[in-house]
C-alpha cells in the first residue's frame, strides 16, 4: 500500500472530525496562535509542509499524534471534534446561547494570493510593534517616489466634476477610443470599439473574464511563475489552473513542449504573461508565433496580460501576441498603473481581437458581467486619453540612466555577487525572479525562509512558491526604491545569505 503524504493525512484527520480549513484557523486563535488562511490552504493542498512548531499545532487540534502526522506509521485513538470544542470553549460565554459560525465558502479554499499572505501579515504585525519594513514585496510605485505625470493629474482635476456620474458600461466614449487607437498602433486585428472595456485595474477584468470562461472542470492554460491573481481567479470561477513552466535556462520564455503537453480535452484557454511578472521576461516573435501555432492547432482562446508593455528596457520591442492571431479569439489586458505611476488609480482595460465569431455567447457574457457592475472608475477613465497620447515619460525611466534602467542593472549585479544566488537580467517591469542554491542554504521550505529574512532583516520579499513556482527555489524582489535603499538591502541580503541555514 502506498505512504499517505502528510497532506492526505492532514486532510483524513480533518474528514475524520468534520473539520474546514476555518475550522483549525480558528482554533488555532482561540489557543493565541496565529495561524494563516493561506498557510493552511498550502499544507491542505500539499504545497508546503509545516515546521516542527506549526506540526505540533495542528497534532494538538486535532489530536492526533504529532509523529504520525508528520511522517504516518501507527497512529493513537482520536477524540473527535477537538477543534471544534476549543473554538466553542472559546467563545461561549456562561449562561449565552452558542452564535453559529459565519463561515467563507469552500470556493475560496484553495484560493492563494501571497504577494499579500501571511508573510506580509507578519510584516504588518512587525509594523505594528514599530519596527521599520522595507517592501520589496508588491510593485506600488508611489510608496518608492514615483509620481504620475503633470498632465496626468491636471486633467483630472479639470474633468473631476464632469465625472459624477455612471459611464456606459464599457467605458467613456474618449477612453476607448484612445484604447482603440492604441490597439492599431500595436497592429490587433479586428479591433473595435464595442469590442474594448475599462476596468478598475487589469484585476478586475481577469475576474471577469474567468467568471464568463469557465465551468467546473474547465482548465486553463497559466504560467509557472504566474502573476497569482490569474490562478485565484481561474480557481474562484470554478475552473482548473494547469500550470505550464516558463524556463530560466531560455531567458524565462515559455517552454512550449510543456505547455502543449499538458493540453486536455477540458482545455479551453492559454494565458500568457508578456513582459512577465514576476521575472521580468520579453518574449521574442518566434515564440509568440509558435504559442499562437499550439492555440490554432488545438482551437484555444488566448488571454495576454500586456500591463508592463511600455516598460520595456536594452532596446527590447514588445509584441502583442493578439497581432499574430487574427484568426484566434484573443483578449488582451492593460492598462495605467505602471507605466503613468498610477496603480491607486485603478484604470485598467481589455481588448477583444481577432475571431469574435466563436466567441460570441462569451461577449455576451462579459456584456451581462459588465453591466452588472454598472461602469469603471470614472475618473480615472477621463485621464486615458490623456495618458496614452503624445509624449510617454515613462520611456526616461527605462532608458539608461533612468532610475527604473539603473536600479535594475544594480540589483541584477548584486544578487549575482552573493555566492549561491544566480539572477537572469529582466527586460522588463521592476521585478527580479533570482533563484537560491537551496543545497548550499538548506531550504526545504520557501515561506520559512521569507520570514527568517523578515525576522532578521526586516525586509519583506514574496517567495517563489507564491507565483506558483514548484520550487522553494526562488523569490521576488521588487527593485522600485531608491539607489541608497537598494544598497542597503542588497547589503542585508548579501550578510544574510553568508550565515543563513535552514533547520
Amino acid at each position: 500500500m502506498t505512504q499517505q503524504t502528510f497532506a492526505e493525512r492532514l486532510r483524513q484527520a480533518m474528514s475524520e472530525r468534520g473539520l474546514k480549513q476555518a475550522d483549525l484557523v480558528h482554533a488555532a486563535a482561540a489557543r493565541g496562535e496565529k495561524l494563516g488562511k493561506s498557510q493552511v490552504s498550502q499544507y491542505v493542498s500539499g504545497k508546503v509542509t509545516p515546521r516542527q512548531d506549526v506540526m505540533a499545532l495542528l497534532a494538538t487540534m486535532l489530536d492526533v499524534d504529532p509523529e504520525w502526522l508528520r511522517s504516518g506509521g501507527q497512529r493513537a485513538a482520536a477524540r473527535p471534534e477537538t477543534a471544534h470544542q476549543t473554538v466553542r470553549q472559546a467563545t461561549a460565554k456562561k449562561g449565552s446561547p452558542i452564535m453559529r459560525e459565519f463561515k467563507k465558502s469552500s470556493k475560496l479554499d484553495n484560493v492563494l494570493y501571497d504577494v499579500r499572505g501571511p508573510v506580509a501579515d507578519e510584516a504588518a504585525r512587525m509594523e505594528d510593534e514599530g519596527l521599520r519594513i522595507l517592501k520589496l514585496n508588491i510593485g506600488n510605485p508611489a510608496p518608492f517616489g514615483f509620481r504620475a505625470p503633470d498632465e496626468v493629474v491636471h486633467d483630472m482635476r479639470h474633468q473631476l466634476t464632469d465625472c459624477e456620474g455612471y459611464s456606459d458600461s464599457r467605458g467613456l466614449f474618449s477612453a476607448r477610443k484612445a484604447i482603440m487607437q492604441y490597439a492599431q498602433l500595436k497592429r490587433l486585428p479586428n479591433v473595435s470599439m464595442d469590442g474594448i472595456y475599462t476596468g478598475n485595474g487589469v484585476s478586475e477584468l481577469i475576474q471577469l473574464c474567468m467568471n464568463v470562461l469557465l465551468n467546473t472542470g474547465d482548465e486553463i492554460l497559466i504560467p509557472s511563475p504566474d502573476y497569482p491573481l490569474w490562478t485565484a481567479c481561474a480557481t474562484l470561477a470554478g475552473g482548473t489552473a494547469v500550470h505550464y513552466l516558463c524556463d530560466e535556462e531560455a531567458e524565462w520564455c515559455p517552454d512550449l513542449a510543456d505547455m502543449e503537453s499538458k493540453i486536455t480535452s477540458n482545455t479551453k484557454a492559454i494565458v500568457i504573461i508578456n513582459p512577465n511578472n514576476p521575472t521580468g521576461a520579453v518574449y521574442p516573435r518566434e515564440v509568440l508565433e509558435q504559442i499562437v501555432g499550439i492555440a490554432r492547432r488545438h482551437q484555444l482562446m488566448i488571454f495576454s496580460d500586456e500591463i508592463y508593455d511600455r516598460l520595456c528596457m536594452d532596446g527590447y520591442k514588445h509584441i502583442s501576441i493578439a497581432s499574430l492571431a487574427p484568426d484566434l479569439p484573443c483578449v488582451t489586458f492593460s492598462g495605467l498603473s505602471k507605466s503613468h505611476m498610477v496603480a491607486g488609480y485603478r484604470i485598467g482595460w481589455m481588448i477583444l481581437s481577432g475571431n469574435k465569431r466563436c466567441m460570441k455567447d462569451f461577449i455576451y457574457g462579459i456584456n451581462m458581467l459588465s453591466n452588472m457592475r454598472l461602469c469603471s472608475n470614472v475618473p480615472a477613465q477621463s485621464i486615458v486619453q490623456t495618458a496614452l497620447g503624445g509624449y510617454q515619460s515613462v520611456e526616461r525611466y527605462v532608458e539608461p540612466g533612468g532610475r527604473i534602467y539603473d536600479q535594475r542593472n544594480f540589483v541584477y549585479e548584486a544578487l549575482n555577487d552573493i555566492d549561491g544566488i544566480t539572477a537572469v537580467k529582466p527586460k522588463a517591469a521592476f521585478y527580479i525572479f533570482p533563484k537560491i542554491d537551496v543545497k548550499k542554504f538548506n531550504i526545504t521550505d520557501d515561506e520559512q525562509f521569507a520570514l527568517d529574512l523578515l525576522h532578521e532583516k526586516h525586509i519583506l520579499i514574496t517567495r517563489g512558491g507564491g507565483f506558483n513556482w514548484p520550487e522553494p527555489d526562488h523569490f521576488r524582489i521588487v527593485y522600485l526604491p531608491r539607489m541608497g535603499v537598494l544598497r542597503e538591502a542588497m547589503t542585508d541580503l548579501a550578510d544574510f545569505f553568508a550565515h543563513y541555514r535552514q533547520g
